[in-house]
């Protein structure tokens, strides 16, 4: 079960972020009205937001799940589980413009978080929150633009250490993915939403494998939140199989988003 969760609203030069959406200028009015929609969602979810400032220094800061990893402490002791609760692993933003958004995101963890559940990539390792799945005790981290093996490698020994299992999913070569998540979310009961890049894929083998329907694919990044799903709204098809297998769905408008290539996974950092 979640509880909180970290969320940023843009930035009034939000459309000066990343892209290669190729949709156009987001409308920072209608941007701003769609992540007040999702911080309600959220709300309704049963979390508590943590709300930080928009930083116009980070255009694209809002989506804070690039800054971090988040992992349940796993341990056998309840007395450490008290203690630790959560660990933290700060990200090496594969992006030279985002590594300063990582600095709120520390102060935000040491107000909450003891010292020794705090870990940070370091250079030359690069790595985005975005290209981290978890999947229950096994988590999967994407080879990506923004990613790279020495950040992999590092959040593979940081889980280790803690009792998780890693394996790495090479996206490199598929153009149409900017990270991991990007074409996959974990539901929960060993269900995966995968896109058609994504089949066949022998990392997935293990898992049952709900595929996104043709032209959908920018709704693989849904989310799953305690008791609902949340996906992008206008995304019918792939909605309905969930509500099929009995999820509850929340469809939330991400069309300004989008067009910065960002989705529903990246706009909060959850645990």
């Amino acid at each position: 079960m979640f509880t909180k969760a970290i969320v940023r609203p843009p930035a009034s030069n939000f459309a000066e972020g990343l892209t290669t959406a190729g949709l156009g200028p987001p409308d920072y009015g209608l941007a701003l009205k769609q992540h007040d929609a999702y911080c309600a969602a959220l709300e309704r979810c049963g979390l508590g937001l943590i709300r930080l400032v928009a930083d116009s220094n980070y255009p694209d800061s809002c989506f804070v799940e690039d800054t971090a990893v988040m992992m349940n402490s796993p341990s056998s002791s309840k007395a450490d589980l008290d203690r630790l609760g959560h660990i933290a692993v700060l990200t090496e933003p594969g992006a030279t413009s985002r590594v300063g958004e990582v600095e709120t995101i520390r102060t935000v963890f040491q107000q909450v978080l003891p010292e020794n559940a705090i870990h940070q990539i370091e250079p030359p390792g690069t790595l985005d929150g975005g290209d981290v799945c978890e999947a229950g005790k096994h988590y999967f981290i994407g080879l990506s633009a923004r990613t790279n093996e020495s950040g992999a490698e590092q959040l593979a020994g940081f889980l280790a250490d803690h009792g998780y299992t890693s394996s790495f999913v090479d996206i490199r070569d598929i153009d149409s993915l900017l990270h991991l998540k990007s074409g996959l979310a974990y539901l929960g009961d060993n269900r995966v939403v995968v896109t058609e890049a994504f089949a066949g894929r022998k990392e997935f083998a293990d898992f049952e494998q709900i595929m996104v329907p043709p032209g959908e694919d920018y709704a693989a990044n849904c989310v799953k939140v305690n008791d609902y799903v949340l996906i992008a709204a206008g995304y019918e098809q792939l909605a309905s199989k969930l509500r099929q297998l009995g999820y509850q769905t929340l469809a939330i408008d991400m069309s300004e988003f989008q067009k910065m290539d960002g989705g529903l996974s990246c706009l909060s950092l959850r645990w």
